[in-house]
This record gives structure tokens, C-alpha cells and sequence, in this order.
């Protein structure tokens, strides 16, 4: 790098602007950041729906409340939905142009034929917990009982089947019960005792032992292929607007560090989703979502991708579309050639 006069750097979170007086200075290297929104340019406005209300979702939510979407040109406005029921047909419909869920949740959908595609994947891995009324302390206690799901085919009912048949329960035995709703409106079903256990995640998990209720199965330990949170988008907005997608993906691989680096503008976030002010609930979401199977590259495993779409066939669904077809990691290996990533962590993103 030449340059002539002196020059300062200012860190804004994101690389490091050159400032210099008399003179141009000129870069060797790519542009640190060339996502950002160049000076005069108008945002572009778009629709970014999320599936239900989850601690998962704690990027995106830090992003919009703390203006990350803006520095991109981005003026984002969310729908929040309820299931991919919803929300992946407003998606294929162009009614969202992004959508951020579970992508165990939308594959088997998407596998269908639905327009959808992957293009990051923030989570991998189960964080939910099988949350109990206080007369069940372990899985046999199940019998005679239901389990709360949000929608049927949904991620809290898939775990809920699998959760069964390992444990050679039937569905006669333990039923389960679809009531349409999100997190909080099921723990309010557990609480009012029209099911007796549900799924859910933090913060929900400490909450629901502060009220009494037993943890009695962690999910992950069904070590079923999971892709948790995910990016999506649709045919259009990838041909139309390729840019859009790349500056999207670029947002929130920034609010994966902005998250990391910020813990409490984070669990902020979640609380004002939530409603929350548990402290330790709080911390609970934060070193589930934000480190415990946080994915910082974002790269979408192909592997998953693969036993997902299996696992679909093999529930009965109609299976029209191959795996490679419903992600693209073009867009988050873009961020490593650019030199986004090593810039945004200061040298080689740590962990995964």
C-alpha cells in the first residue's frame, strides 16, 4: 500500500478506513469492505419475514435494531410469520424477498418443488430442550400425556416423532398435539397445562425451571442432521438482484461478529422479542445462539443438505427437487475471497 502524507485508521466495527490529507492513497489489496453502501445511494427496500419467534433469531433481530441492514443500503422490514406453512409461500410468491428460519424446518417444503433457496446458514445445531410439567421427570412419564408442537410437519414436530420412536413411544401412547403457535404461546399452553411438554429454546428453557417445570431431554442428543437458522431467498430476487442477496448475506455475517462483540446490545434484543428481563434466561439464548453452534462462515453443509432431503423422502414427501438444488454458497464464499471476513475478525475467522 503507497501512500503520500500521513494517514489514521478509524475502526467502525467493520475494517479499517484510511483517512489522508493531500493526496490518493492506493490499495494493493481488494476493498476491504465493498458491500457497504456507497455515499448518495438510495436504500432499497425489502421485506425479510422470519417463520415464529425464537432466540435463534438473535442476528437478525440485533440487526435491525442496531441499523447493521442500513450501512448496506438495505431498509429491511420484517414480517413476522408464523411457520413455513406462511411464510415459504409469501417467499416463492415474491411477497418476502427473505427469509430467515430454521432450514430444517423449510427443506422438506422446499424439496417439494416450492421456490426457495438457501444461501447462509448462521446455526448448526439442535438447541431446544424437551420442556415438562412437574410430574415428568423422564421420557416413560410421557404416557397418557401430549406434546405441544406449533404446526404440523414443523421442526418442534418432527423432534417430537423422532423424540418417540427412539424411545419406542407411540403416538397412541403420547400424542401430539398441534396448536398453532409460536414459542411463548406454547410455554403459555405448558403453563396452563393443555399440554404436558413442548420443545422449546432459550430463554425458555431457564424460565420454565424458575416455574417448576424439568428439562427432562436435551434434542441434540437425537443427533439428527440439523441446519438451524438459514438465510433464504427466491428465484427472482437471485436473478433480478444478485447484488441485493450479496449485500444481505454480508449483513449478517457482520451481526455474527457485531453479536459476538456485543453481547449485551444482543440479549437486549432478544429481550425486547421476548418481553424478557431474566438475566440468566437472557444468557441462556446468548451462549446457545451466539456461541454454542453458532456457524461464523455461514457455509451451508451439503452433507446436511443431503440427509435432510432423506429424511424428507423417507417421512412420505414428495420429493421433486435434489439437494443441490435448494442452497447456493456462492454468496458466503464471496465474503471470504473478498477479504470481507478477514478484515471483519481482524485475521482468520476463529472457530467454525
Amino acid at each position: 500500500m503507497k501512500r503520500a502524507n500521513s494517514c489514521k485508521k478509524l475502526r467502525f466495527g467493520l475494517g479499517v478506513a484510511l483517512v489522508v490529507t493531500g493526496s490518493v492513497l492506493v490499495s494493493r489489496g481488494v476493498e476491504a469492505n465493498p458491500y457497504l453502501a456507497k455515499p448518495g445511494e438510495i436504500p432499497v427496500s425489502v421485506t425479510a419475514a422470519t417463520c415464529a419467534t425464537s432466540g435463534g433469531y438473535v442476528h437478525f433481530y440485533t440487526a435491525l435494531d442496531n441499523g447493521l441492514f442500513d450501512k448496506y443500503g438495505l431498509k429491511v422490514t420484517h414480517a413476522a410469520l408464523r411457520g413455513t406453512t406462511s411464510s415459504l409461500p409469501a417467499l416463492s410468491s415474491d411477497q418476502v424477498q427473505f427469509l430467515y428460519c430454521s432450514a430444517a424446518a423449510t427443506i422438506a417444503g422446499m424439496a417439494t418443488g416450492i421456490d426457495a433457496k438457501i444461501v447462509a446458514s448462521l446455526q448448526i445445531g439442535v438447541p431446544f430442550v424437551l420442556l415438562a410439567r412437574k410430574d415428568i421427570q423422564k421420557i416413560a412419564d410421557l404416557k397418557g400425556k401430549t406434546i405441544g408442537v406449533s404446526l404440523p410437519g414443523a421442526l418442534d414436530h418432527r423432534l417430537s416423532k423422532v423424540l418417540l420412536k427412539k424411545f419406542n413411544l407411540t403416538e397412541e401412547e403420547v400424542k401430539i398435539r398441534s396448536i398453532g403457535a409460536s414459542q411463548p404461546e406454547k410455554y403459555q399452553a405448558l403453563v396452563m397445562d393443555v399440554i404436558q411438554a413442548t420443545p422449546v429454546g432459550p430463554p425458555l428453557d431457564v424460565r420454565g425451571k424458575k416455574d417448576g417445570f424439568n428439562l427432562v431431554y436435551n434434542l441434540n442428543d437425537l443427533a439428527i442432521p440439523f441446519i438451524s437458522s438459514s438465510v433464504h431467498t427466491n428465484s427472482k430476487t437471485l436473478k433480478e438482484r444478485p447484488g441485493l442477496v450479496q449485500k444481505f448475506v454480508a449483513a449478517m455475517a457482520e451481526a455474527i461478529y457485531f453479536v459476538e462483540k456485543n453481547p449485551d446490545k444482543a440479549k437486549s434484543s432478544i429481550a425486547r422479542v421476548f418481553k424478557l428481563d431474566d438475566p440468566e434466561a437472557l444468557q441462556s439464548a446468548y451462549d446457545t445462539f451466539a456461541r454454542a453452534i453458532i456457524n461464523r462462515r455461514m457455509i451451508i453443509p451439503a452433507n446436511g443438505m443431503e440427509e435432510e432431503v432423506q429424511v424428507a423422502r423417507e417421512a412420505g414427501t414428495n420429493i421433486r427437487k435434489k439437494a443441490e438444488e435448494l442452497f447456493d454458497n456462492s454468496f458466503v464464499e464471496n465474503l471470504e475471497k473478498s477479504g470481507f471476513l478477514k478484515e471483519l475478525w481482524g485475521g482468520a475467522v476463529p472457530g467454525k
